[in-house]
C-alpha cells in the first residue's frame, strides 16, 4: 500500500503528445515539481531547454518505441507513471471519412497507445499508474458530435482497453485508469470547433491530469472518469 510519503516522492514520468497542448502542460507542471519527465513527441522543438528529457518519438512506429524502451532498460530506469496523451483528431462528415482517415486516427489513438504501453509495462512496478487520456465523446451515454466518428470511436476503444488491462493486471499491477476529457482550449479543439471557447485552459487541465496520475491510483483502478464541466 502506498503511503503519503510514497506518492509525494519524485517520480519517473513518461508523457506522450508532449509537444503542445495538455501534454506540454503536464510536462511543465511535473518538471516544476521536480519529477523526471520523459517528454515524447514527434516534434520536440517546444521542449528544448524546459528541464524535461525530450525524446523525438512517433508512437505509430514500432522501431521508435523499441529504441526508447531499450534506452530506458540500458539506464536501469523504472517508470512510475505513463500518461498516454498523444491524440489525432479528424473532423469530417462520415461520408468523407475514408479508410485511410480511420486508420490514421486509430494508429495514434489506439494502436500506438497499446504498443507503447505493452513495451513499457515491464518497467512499470506494481504500484505504478498508467493513465490514458480519452474523451467525453467516447464515453457511453455522453453527448456525441457529428464529424467525429473516427476520433470518438477511437476513444471508446481506449476506454474499453483501459478496463480490460485493469482486469488483466489487477493482481500484479500497475493500475490503469482513463480520463475522458471534455472541452479544453487547445489547438486540437480549435480545429474541431472553430470559434468555440472552452471553459478550461490546457494549463489548468494539465495540472489536474498530473495530480490524478500521481495520486489517482490510490483511489481508483479500472475507472473511466469523465472530466468535464461542459462539452462543445
Amino acid at each position: 500500500m502506498l503511503t503519503n510519503m510514497d506518492y509525494k516522492m519524485k517520480k519517473n514520468i513518461v508523457v506522450t503528445g508532449a509537444g503542445r497542448g495538455i501534454g506540454y502542460e503536464i510536462c511543465m507542471a511535473a518538471s516544476a515539481q521536480g519529477h523526471r519527465v520523459y517528454a515524447l513527441s514527434r516534434n520536440v522543438k517546444s521542449l528544448e531547454n524546459t528541464g524535461v528529457i525530450a525524446q523525438s518519438l512517433d508512437i505509430t512506429k514500432d522501431e521508435d518505441i523499441e529504441n526508447f524502451t531499450k534506452e530506458l532498460e540500458h539506464q536501469g530506469v523504472q517508470i512510475d507513471v505513463l500518461i498516454n496523451n498523444a491524440g489525432l483528431l479528424a473532423n469530417l462528415p462520415f461520408s468523407q471519412t475514408d479508410r485511410a482517415t480511420f486508420e490514421a486516427v486509430y494508429q495514434v489513438n489506439v494502436f500506438g497507445l497499446a504498443a507503447l504501453t505493452r513495451s513499457l509495462l515491464p518497467l512499470i512496478p506494481k504500484e505504478g499508474h498508467v493513465v490514458s487520456i480519452s474523451s467525453m465523446g467516447g464515453k457511453e451515454g455522453s453527448a456525441k458530435f457529428a464529424g467525429l466518428s473516427a476520433y470518438s470511436s477511437s476513444k471508446a476503444a481506449v476506454n474499453i482497453l483501459t478496463e480490460l488491462l485493469a482486469e488483466e493486471y489487477k493482481e500484479t499491477g500497475p493500475s490503469f485508469n482513463a480520463l475522458a476529457l471534455g472541452a479544453v482550449q487547445t489547438e486540437m479543439l480549435a480545429a474541431a470547433f472553430p470559434g468555440y471557447e472552452a471553459p478550461l485552459t490546457a494549463e489548468e487541465m494539465g495540472a489536474y491530469v498530473l495530480q490524478f496520475a500521481l495520486e489517482g491510483n490510490r483511489y481508483f483502478n479500472v475507472k473511466v472518469l469523465g472530466v468535464s464541466s461542459m462539452t462543445p
